[in-house]
């Protein structure tokens, strides 16, 4: 997912791995960066809840999805989100 940026004093897009996007010059505050935050937070509250441990705070409820994240004749990972802590981890197939 890219995300906002800023490279050599720049606003443009960025990835986690390092790719950034030279076409998308982004313009504004933290404005979209504060609807981002806010548009995850709701997407979280229409996630379901699960019976899952948590490692960090031992809470037994986690909300969960999955996405294919590797090749398409593999299973998909399962990834959750403590309800207490927000730790987040995933599981494998």
């Amino acid at each position: 997912m890219l995300l906002p940026k800023v490279v050599s004093g720049k606003k443009t897009l960025g990835c986690s791995c390092g790719y950034t996007s030279d076409s998308a010059v982004m313009s504004g505050g933290s404005a979209a960066k504060d609807e981002r935050v806010e548009g995850a937070l709701k997407e979280q509250e229409n996630l379901p809840l699960t019976d899952a441990e948590c490692a960090k705070c031992k809470h037994q409820k986690a909300y969960h999805w999955s996405k294919q994240t590797r090749a398409g004749d593999e299973p998909e990972t399962r990834f959750f989100r403590c309800e207490m802590c927000k730790h987040t981890w995933r599981e494998y197939s």
